[in-house]
C-alpha cells in the first residue's frame, strides 16, 4: 500500500524529496508545517492552509480554482524560471490525475515508475 503521507496537497510527491526523512515528515503528517514553512506567515504552507484547513479539500486538484494565484506564486527560491514553470506544470498534471483516479492509485503510479 502506498504511503498517503507522501501525497502533498500541492501535487508534489514527498517521497522524491531528499529532506522527507531528515528535515521533514511531509506536509500531511506535519499538518502543513514542513521545515521550510517556518519562513511563511503563520509557519504554515499557504497552499496547505487554503486547501486543507480553509476549504477542507484533500488536495488542490479538487479545487475549481486550480491554478489560483497562491498556487502560481508560491515558489521554491532555489528554482530558476524554467524549472519553476516545469514544476508548476508537473504538479498541475499530478493533481488532475489524482482527482481522476484517487490519491492511493496515483501514489501507486508514481512509485511504480
Amino acid at each position: 500500500m502506498a504511503d498517503m503521507n507522501h501525497a502533498a496537497a500541492c501535487g508534489f510527491y514527498c517521497g522524491s524529496c531528499v529532506h522527507v526523512t531528515t528535515l521533514c515528515k511531509g506536509c500531511v503528517p506535519s499538518e502543513g508545517q514542513p521545515f521550510w514553512a517556518s519562513a511563511m506567515p503563520g509557519g504554515v504552507c499557504p497552499l496547505f492552509d487554503c486547501c486543507r484547513n480553509a476549504k477542507g479539500l484533500e488536495h488542490c486538484g479538487l479545487c475549481p480554482q486550480l491554478p489560483c494565484a497562491t498556487f502560481l506564486e508560491l515558489r521554491d527560491p532555489s528554482l530558476g524560471d524554467e524549472e519553476f514553470k516545469e514544476s508548476l506544470e508537473r504538479r498541475i498534471c499530478n493533481l488532475q490525475r489524482r482527482a481522476e483516479i484517487g490519491t492511493e492509485a496515483w501514489l501507486e503510479e508514481v512509485t511504480a515508475g
